[in-house]
């Protein structure tokens, strides 16, 4: 692996359970390096369970603590039961009371502000989508609207995944909803022009949570009826603006030493599927080889011919 730069950032996809092949990949990197992944990173930013990973990450967590709670909590966290059974007659399917004390027991009470005036600091973009204003937020340990916000409350918002949590606050569901479910272009954008870091001196790890398998076969859409549309049209949107994020780093933050690693799962794994997580470890080490081994994702390597605009 390439030695990092002076300054080194985190950026975290969301994904719910497959979380867990960010924290496994994460331990194998502390365990290279001989160092936590809290004194590598200086910046953390995270959608979603990648709000988790990230959070936990700026709190000292290691990989393997992380991993422990995903492996641990997956279950009571997606635990099935009448409400479940009944979804979409119930307005969500799981509560967020067993996510929150679990993060209650690992970052306890800590305000955003904690971070920031922690030795040394640590910057953290926590994602979440704003309904009644229909936007996206960017909660910061630097930002006043933010500082006295509980860290808990912060990813909880980023976590809440409409129809899987119910939203917080009344307004605020998972960031993923807008164009933020790969946060790599945030945390690019928050390190140089938020932080003054100068990209040629800093590392942005990117890190991703797999990426489902094609399933789709010719001519098999010719016998869509209209319900059928469904998952592969959130599918396509979903990668497509995952991928849109990596082209805009490479694009605008050239200087940057930008690493986007990703795996392509082979076979489809729900975000609330405790049942896959021995599987998701597995993806997980094979993660940690790609980081271990500068294996960089096959969409950071779509060239870009910037007089015409036209991808090759």
């Amino acid at each position: 692996m390439k030695p990092f730069r002076e300054h080194v950032a985190l950026a975290v996809d969301g994904g719910g359970i497959k979380g867990v092949v960010v924290t496994r990949a994460l331990a194998m990197l502390e365990e290279y390096l001989g160092r936590s992944a809290h004194e590598v990173f200086r910046l953390a930013a995270g959608t979603s369970t990648g709000s988790i990973i990230s959070a936990g990450v700026a709190a000292g967590l290691s990989g393997e603590q992380l991993l422990h709670l995903y492996v641990t909590l997956g279950g009571s966290i997606f635990r099935k039961t009448l409400r479940t059974r009944l979804w979409p007659l119930t307005r969500y399917r799981y509560p967020l009371q067993p996510l929150e004390e679990a993060l209650k027991s690992q970052v306890g009470d800590r305000k955003m502000a904690d971070f920031w005036i922690a030795d040394p600091p640590t910057d953290l973009v926590i994602t979440f989508f704003d309904l009644v204003e229909n936007r996206t937020r960017f909660a910061k340990p630097w930002k006043p609207e933010y500082a006295e916000w509980p860290v808990v409350q912060a990813v909880l918002a980023s976590c809440s995944v409409p129809t899987y949590f119910p939203p917080v606050h009344g307004r605020d569901v998972d960031g993923g909803v807008g164009a933020y479910a790969n946060p790599c272009y945030l945390a690019a954008y928050e390190l140089q022009y938020c932080l003054g870091w100068d990209p040629a001196d800093t590392t942005l790890i990117s890190l991703g949570t797999g990426r489902d398998p094609h399933w789709l076969q010719p001519g098999d859409a010719d016998r869509f009826w209209a319900w059928d549309w469904i998952n592969p049209v959130l599918g396509a949107f979903m990668q497509s603006a995952d991928d849109q994020q990596v082209h805009l780093v490479r694009t605008f933050f050239d200087q940057l030493d930008f690493r986007r690693f990703q795996v392509n799962l082979r076979e489809h794994i729900t975000m609330d599927d405790p049942s896959a997580i021995p599987a998701l470890v597995t993806y997980g080490e094979e993660l940690g080889e790609k980081i271990l081994n500068d294996e960089t994702d096959r969409a950071q390597h779509i060239r870009i011919n910037r007089a015409r605009g036209n991808r090759r």
